[in-house]
């Protein structure tokens, strides 16, 4: 496949969050518990709760974690490199998902669970659905590079390609990278280059 080069991609910025199995969510909230909804995200089925915890390493801890839903088969705390350094864990770069050898942590709410892994620091990744794909030139696991449009432009190399019906075009950064280009919530972007060809 062809890139089609200078197409704006929407970039949103990722903040500190947990998602939860239900197992995780009862042991937190109670027997059958269900979150409820605070507002839908980008991605389709895909929403943030107005439940949230806190995560704790220590005497360290971040309050105020908002659940994403629905609830996931593993549990999985993604933060920021900022986040790792004041809780003082060193937890990877991961793609969403991959929590195997990955650091635990506690988790707060009306009761206190502890992880034994499940911690990572997101990999940035494009969502899009296979129209977009094929429009703009890429494949899954393709993996690019983005020039942010923002008033500090920066290029942000080895992001893979996530394909799926249910995705819409976005890039997803976390709050370090938002911050490294200028970027609060919502930006856009030009994908310059493949990397992978």
């Amino acid at each position: 496949m062809n890139l089609r080069k200078n197409t704006i991609i929407p970039i949103e910025i990722s903040a500190r969050h947990i998602h939860l199995s239900q197992k995780d969510l009862e042991e937190l909230f109670g027997i059958g518990y269900k979150l409820k909804k605070f507002r839908e995200l980008s991605q389709f089925g895909e929403f943030a709760s107005e439940e949230k915890v806190t995560i704790k390493n220590g005497l360290k801890k971040i309050e105020n974690v908002r659940i994403i839903g629905p609830v996931r088969k593993e549990t999985q705390v993604e933060i920021s490199h900022a986040d790792a350094r004041f809780l003082g864990i060193n937890p990877p770069i991961r793609i969403s998902g991959n929590i195997e050898n990955t650091p635990g942590i506690d988790v707060i709410s009306k009761k206190e669970i502890t992880l034994k892994k499940g911690v990572i620091i997101p990999m940035r990744h494009i969502h899009c659905n296979p129209k977009e794909a094929k429009e703009l030139g890429i494949e899954e696991r393709t993996i690019v590079s983005v020039k942010t449009n923002s008033p500090r432009t920066v290029t942000f190399h080895n992001i893979p390609v996530k394909i799926k019906e249910t995705y819409k075009l976005s890039l997803h950064l976390d709050i370090d990278e938002g911050n490294s280009a200028g970027i609060i919530q919502k930006g856009e972007g030009t994908i310059i280059n493949i990397e992978n060809k």
